[in-house]
């Protein structure tokens, strides 16, 4: 059902691709929009080791969340930020794409532990953590991504 890389040779592995996913604090997720046409936005996002799952956090209303409803299939693409190997002016840059179904989440105890943990990925000031919870929680939609295929690769920029 998903297709291969044809450039398997840059394919990145299973572990490489979880560890682009735990270590960026951003992607873009993209999903089936208006008309038919995709719609896609950067997000943050915190992944879970124990589940496998992605999450996100936003407004409780909009075109995602509209998207999401109408069809719960997505996709998500993060990328590090890349290195320069030797000598060579070009950045390689480790990609992962995720396939899946997107989930919205009801659960206010859930929303607020992955929303604690997505904002250490950003500061340790639990001070301020606390604050945005407090103030923002009530209005906070979480929604989780379930992956059925995960790719990555390394892309060279010349």
């Amino acid at each position: 059902m998903f297709r291969e890389l044809v450039r398997f040779k840059q394919a990145l592995s299973p572990e490489d691709c979880i560890e682009v996913l735990k270590s960026e604090k951003r992607g873009v997720l993209s999903v089936n929009g208006d008309g038919g046409y995709p719609y896609c936005m950067p997000l943050n996002h915190y992944y879970d080791e124990e589940s496998g799952k992605i999450y996100f956090h936003g407004g409780a209303e909009g075109h995602k969340i509209d998207a999401i409803r109408a069809d719960d299939k997505v996709c998500f693409c993060v990328y590090d930020q890349g290195a320069h190997v030797g000598e060579n002016w070009w950045l390689t840059v480790k990609s992962v794409i995720v396939f899946g179904r997107a989930r919205l989440i009801d659960d206010k105890q859930l929303t607020e532990e992955i929303s604690r943990k997505l904002c250490l990925k950003f500061t340790s000031d639990q001070e301020y953590i606390d604050k945005e919870v407090e103030k923002s929680l009530w209005r906070t939609l979480l929604f989780e991504l379930e992956p059925e295929h995960i790719s990555g690769k390394l892309v060279n920029e010349r």
